[in-house]
């Protein structure tokens, strides 16, 4: 698309050099040219992220095909692109609902409730999360509309539920450029602390899906900590 546009640009700086008249004759291409450029490193930038993107995808498959066998290689790409690039919630949300079937969560959509996307239950435990499932293009904030969800979620929930959010962050930039980025506002941050919402990133939980699988984490120790825990940063394991 970026390529066609700056062919179109290209045509436009040819007819109007041959066309118009005077000054208009030269500024109109000059323009165009800058507007080839842009659009170049654009493109550019566009590429690069693209690039990293499958290159972050295949050395995380190759390494999971060596331990799980061939036949999980095509389902554990899908389930990580979309949990860390996602196209959108709907995507992600199952992303998130087949990563935690797989390590042995009960989770079902939350029949009882409108508020919530998923009802996550900890084994052996009366303890359970209502999920709701975000993404954003750069920091968690609060503008998201799901929060009414959550605070509406925060007035019908039992005893034994609490409010969690799975937010896929920054989800245009590649994995290598998320480190030094801050994942959640100062005011979503007083706002979860105010109604004792967890919090989580979709990276996070890749995190904590990988460790489990390799057992250097107890998974449902973490959930159980994570459910105990005031305020919003997750207890990760070192």
């Amino acid at each position: 698309m970026l390529a066609l546009l700056q062919l179109l640009l290209a045509l436009f700086a040819i007819y109007a050099a041959l066309t118009f008249e005077e000054e208009v004759r030269l500024l109109v291409p000059l323009f165009c040219l800058i507007g080839m450029f842009v659009v170049g490193r654009i493109e550019k930038v566009r590429t690069d992220s693209e690039k990293a993107r499958k290159a972050f995808l295949k050395s995380e498959i190759e390494r999971l095909s060596q331990k799980d066998g061939p036949a999980l290689k095509e389902q554990n790409f899908f389930t990580i692109e979309t949990l860390l690039w996602p196209k959108n919630e709907l995507l992600l949300l199952d992303a998130v609902h087949a990563i935690f079937k797989d390590l042995g969560f009960s989770i079902s959509p939350g029949i009882q409730y409108q508020s919530v996307d998923r009802i996550l239950k900890i084994p052996n435990t009366q303890k359970s999360f209502g999920v709701q499932v975000m993404m954003f293009k750069g920091e968690a904030n609060s503008s998201h509309p799901k929060m009414s969800r959550i605070l509406q979620f925060e007035r019908e929930k039992r005893e034994d539920e609490k409010s969690l959010i799975i937010a896929s962050t920054h989800v245009h930039l590649p994995m290598a450029k998320r480190g030094g980025k801050g994942h959640i506002t100062k005011d979503l941050v007083e706002l979860l602390v105010r109604y004792n919402v967890s919090f989580l990133t979709a990276h996070h939980l890749y995190d904590l899906w990988q460790k489990s699988k390799r057992g250097e984490v107890d998974i449902f120790g973490f959930f159980n900590r994570l459910y105990t825990q005031k305020g919003v940063s997750p207890l990760l394991p070192q």
